[in-house]
């Protein structure tokens, strides 16, 4: 399977889940980093959903899946231990041009949740189309070796950096070029290796007299 590989900006979307089981507990955590606004429909859950249900960080719809809860989430989630119940909300939602995941059932669903690697801004997405779910989960323990905490730093400086540089250089091209030689500088290694004064200076040497 070809996939379109896409970042979804879940902040305030609906977003059901059906199922409180500790798949779906792992589901409802990644939608909640993004924001999204999340509905729980299981008789029963987890302690760690009925605790966010508590707080008021989801809602939690303690009964069984009805006709055409699906049809009106802009994503749904479907994480029960029945095969037959997963593939009829799915089939709810593709009918009503929902997106839908199907955990454990490549075969069906609209769309996948990859494998992540999150360090601060920067995510880096694994999939292996379906194929093979534990070669992906591999591949990302050796990606978060690779990618280490410091990204974030650096990603976070880096936006600082531009931000800056959007309000005092005019010319496109000249912005362009200090950021690419910011990216491509030692910066990272220094971040990394907690030698912030030498990263600063570092920094204003390519602002050329810009204060950040």
């Amino acid at each position: 399977m070809n996939s379109y590989g896409v970042f979804l900006n879940l902040t305030g979307r609906r977003c059901l889940v059906v199922g409180g089981g500790p798949v779906a507990e792992r589901k409802i955590t990644g939608l909640l980093d993004c924001g999204a606004d999340v509905t729980v429909v299981s008789p029963t859950v987890t302690d760690v959903i009925a605790a966010h249900a508590e707080t008021g960080t989801l809602k939690w719809e303690a009964r069984a899946y009805r006709e055409g809860d699906a049809t009106r989430s802009f994503l749904v989630i479907a994480a029960t231990d029945s095969k037959e119940l997963n593939r009829h909300v799915y089939e709810e939602a593709e009918a009503s041009g929902r997106l839908c995941n199907v955990v454990n059932d490549q075969s069906i669903g609209n769309f996948t949740v990859p494998a992540l690697v999150r360090r601060g801004r920067l995510q880096v997405a694994v999939s292996t189309g379906g194929a093979a779910p534990a070669v992906a989960k591999r591949i990302r323990r050796e990606l978060e070796e690779h990618f280490g905490f410091e990204y974030a730093a650096f990603l976070d400086e880096m936006a600082e950096i531009r931000q800056l540089l959007l309000g005092t250089v005019r010319d496109e091209r000249r912005r362009t070029k200090i950021l690419q030689i910011l990216a491509e500088s030692e910066l990272l290694t220094l971040l990394r290796d907690g030698r912030g004064e030498e990263a600063r200076r570092l920094v204003e040497d390519c602002l050329g007299g810009h204060e950040i």
